[in-house]
C-alpha cells in the first residue's frame, strides 16, 4: 500500500508554466475551502452534518463521498473504548453520489447501516492511527476485503480500480470516525494536494460533528431530566377532571423551570401546583425539581396552603439563592367543593364558570419563594359545579409584545368561549395565547368541577351515645352492598366499629361517619369529632383490656392518619379494594 502519490519536477522549461499552474490551483483551492466553511455546519444536526459535506464535495472533489461516525457516539455521545483487535464498529451517517456514477452505490452503502471494519482495513486503519489512508489505485483484493466485511459482492466491483481517501475525523483529541472519498476507474486520481484538501474538509465536518454530537448529548441528558420531574402519569382527584400542558422556551433545549402537579390528600382530596423557576435549561430544570420534590413532602404533612408555602419559601432560601421562584398552591375537597387557595409571587388564578363568566381570584400575591419571612396569605372558597380552575405560569400571559393584565384580560376572554373537552382547552389556549419565538415556559393546568355521583359518598351524623355504635355498622353494611362492594363489608365494619367507639369515648359532638369510594380502587372511611386531640398509638401489655384498637387498624388498612379541622379533628383510613 502507498500513501504518496509521486509528483514529478517539471523540465526547466516548463518551470514559469508549471507555477502558473500551481498558483491557479491553490488559488481555486482555497475558494473551494472557504465555500466548504460557509456551507457545513450550518446547524447542530449530525445527519444534515453529513449532507452538506456530501453537497460541497460531490462531484466537485470526489465521484462518491461518505461519512461513518463511531455508532456509540450516535447512541449515547460517547466514546468508546477501543476494541482489542483493532476493528471499528462505526454507522453510516451521510454518502453522496455524483448522477453519472451508478445507482448501485446507494444500494450497495446506506445511510444509517452499521457495520464492523476489520482492522486490516483502511477505514480502521485510518481511525486507529488518525492518519489519512490514501490509494491512488485501489487493488482488487483490498476492495474485495471491504466487500467482504460488508458482505456484498457489487463493493468489489464498485471501489476496485477506482481511486480511494480515507480521512480521520478528529476533534478536540479524538477520532470520532472516517470520511470516505472515491473516483471512478480511469478519472483523474487523488493526488498529495487532494490529501491536504480532504484533511482541512475532515477537520471542518469533524468540529461540526463533535458540535452536533454535544448537543445532542446535552438535550437528552435535559429531556430525561425534565421526564422524570414532570409527572408522568397525572393523578386524577375524585371530583375534579385535570388536563395540563407544558411549553419549554427553547424547542431545542426543550426544558425549562416551570412546573405542574397534582398531589392526593387523605380523604379523597387533592392538592393542585403550578410553579415557575426564573430561567431557562437544565439549571433551572434541576431548581425545578427541587421544589417540586419539597412541595410534595410538605404536602404529605397535609399543611394549608399559606403554610406550606411559607415553608416551601424556607426552605428554597438554602437552595441556589440566584434562582428566583413562585408558586400557587390549592387544595380541594371533593365533598364540600370547597378550594383553599395561596399563591407566593404567582399570577392570580382564573375561575371559568359554567356559563361562561370568567373571574380572577383575589389572592395577595405575597412574595416570591425564597425572598422574605413575611406569612403567606390564604383564601376559602366553594367551587361552583361544572366551573373549570385555570392555574398557568407567566408565559402564558406576558410577552414583549403585552404587559401581563392584557394577557390576563386575553386569557380570560379566550376562556370564557370555551366549553368543551379540557385538552381541546388546552390547545386552543397555548395555541392562542402562545407569544411568539422570544417566550418563556409555559404550564398551564384546568381543572374542572363536578359534583360526586350517588356512589361516591355517603354519610350518617352520629349521637354521642355507645347504642349507635350499631347503627354505624349496619349503615357501612347497607351501604356497601349497595356499591357492589360486599367483600369489604366486614374488615369496614370492624374498622368503622372501633373509630366510632374511640370517638364517643374520647371525643365529643358532633361526630359524623363519612364513607368515600376514591378512584384508584380505594375506599376511605373517616370518623370526625369535635376534640382536636389526635389518637395515640401505644403498645398495650397482655394485663391492658384497651389499646389495641388503633393496632387493629394499622394490620387491616392500607394507611390511616388524622388531620385537623376547624372543628375538631378527623380520623382516617384507605383501604384497597381487590
Amino acid at each position: 500500500m502507498n500513501r504518496n502519490s509521486v509528483i514529478k519536477d517539471p523540465v526547466p522549461g516548463d518551470r514559469a508554466e508549471w507555477r502558473r499552474r500551481s498558483a491557479s490551483s491553490a488559488h481555486e483551492r482555497l475558494a473551494f475551502l472557504n465555500e466548504a466553511s460557509r456551507r457545513i455546519g450550518s446547524t447542530l444536526d449530525l445527519a444534515e452534518t453529513g449532507r452538506e459535506l456530501m453537497d460541497v464535495t460531490v462531484p466537485r472533489f470526489a465521484d462518491t463521498a461518505a461519512i461513518m461516525v463511531q455508532d456509540r457516539l450516535v447512541i449515547d455521545g460517547e466514546f468508546p473504548s477501543r476494541a482489542a483487535d483493532g476493528s471499528a464498529l462505526v454507522r453510516r451517517v451521510a454518502i453522496g453520489v455524483a448522477e453519472e456514477s451508478s445507482d448501485d452505490w446507494t444500494e450497495a452503502f446506506p445511510v444509517g447501516e452499521v457495520m464492523v471494519y476489520p482492522a486490516t482495513l483502511p477505514h480502521a486503519q485510518c481511525m486507529a492511527t488518525s492518519k489519512t489512508i490514501m490509494y491512488p489505485e485501489l487493488d482488487e483484493e483490498t476492495a474485495r476485503l471491504i466487500g467482504a466485511s460488508l458482505d456484498r459482492e457489487v463493493v468489489t466491483k464498485l471501489l476496485s480500480g477506482g481511486s480511494f481517501l480515507a480521512v480521520p475525523l478528529r476533534a478536540r483529541g479524538r477520532v470520532l470516525g472516517c470520511a470516505v472519498f472515491t473516483r471512478r476507474p480511469g478519472g483523474q486520481a487523488f493526488e498529495e494536494q487532494d490529501v491536504a484538501v480532504a484533511e482541512e474538509l475532515a477537520a471542518r465536518t469533524a468540529v461540526c460533528v463533535d458540535n452536533a454530537r454535544l448537543y445532542t448529548r446535552e438535550r437528552r441528558t435535559a429531556l430525561t431530566l425534565q421526564s422524570s420531574l414532570l409527572p408522568a402519569d397525572l393523578h386524577q382527584p375524585l371530583g375534579m377532571d385535570i388536563a395540563t400542558r407544558y411549553l419549554p422556551a427553547s424547542d431545542l433545549m426543550g426544558v425549562g423551570g416551570d412546573w405542574f402537579d397534582v398531589i392526593p390528600l387523605p380523604g379523597c382530596r387533592a392538592a393542585l401546583v403550578v410553579g415557575d423557576v426564573m430561567g431557562h435549561g437544565t439549571r433551572a430544570a434541576a431548581t425545578m425539581g427541587q421544589l417540586r420534590t419539597a412541595a410534595r413532602t410538605l404536602a404529605s404533612l397535609d399543611l394549608p396552603p399559606d403554610e406550606l408555602l411559607f415553608r416551601l419559601s424556607r426552605m428554597s432560601q438554602d437552595l441556589d439563592p440566584t434562582q428566583i421562584a413562585t408558586c400557587v398552591y390549592a387544595v380541594y375537597d371533593p365533598v364540600t367543593r370547597s378550594c383553599a387557595i395561596a399563591r407566593a409571587g404567582h399570577m392570580p388564578p382564573v375561575l371559568i364558570h359554567d356559563d361562561g363568566a370568567t373571574e380572577i381570584i383575589d389572592l395577595p400575591a405575597c412574595l416570591p419563594l425564597g425572598i422574605g419571612n413575611e406569612p403567606m396569605e390564604m383564601r376559602e372558597m366553594i367551587l361552583p359545579a361544572g366551573s373549570v380552575l385555570a392555574l398557568y405560569t407567566d408565559g402564558l400571559v406576558e410577552s414583549r409584545a403585552r404587559d401581563i393584565d392584557e394577557g390576563i384580560t386575553a386569557l380570560r376572554r379566550l376562556l370564557s368561549i370555551q366549553r368543551g373537552d379540557l385538552e381541546e382547552m388546552c390547545d386552543v389556549t397555548i395555541s392562542s395565547q402562545r407569544p411568539g419565538d422570544e417566550r418563556d415556559d409555559i404550564a398551564l393546568l384546568l381543572a374542572r368541577v363536578h359534583e360526586l355521583a350517588p356512589d361516591e359518598t355517603a354519610f350518617c351524623a352520629l349521637p354521642a351515645d355507645p347504642r349507635f355504635v350499631g347503627h354505624s355498622r349496619r349503615f357501612v353494611r347497607a351501604t356497601l352492598n349497595a356499591w357492589g362492594l360486599g367483600g369489604v363489608v366486614d374488615t369496614t365494619e370492624l374498622i368503622v366499629s372501633e373509630l366510632v367507639t374511640n370517638a364517643l369515648k374520647h371525643g365529643w359532638p358532633p361526630i359524623e361517619l363519612r364513607l368515600l369510594r376514591g378512584r384508584g380502587r380505594t375506599l376511605v372511611c373517616e370518623v370526625s369529632d369535635g376534640s382536636p386531640t389526635p389518637p395515640a398509638v401505644r403498645a398495650p401489655t397482655s394485663e391492658d383490656d384497651t389499646g389495641r384498637g388503633l393496632q387493629l387498624i394499622k394490620r387491616l388498612t392500607y394507611r390511616w392518619g388524622t388531620r385537623p379541622t376547624p372543628v375538631g379533628k378527623i380520623v382516617w383510613v384507605e383501604l384497597r379494594l381487590p
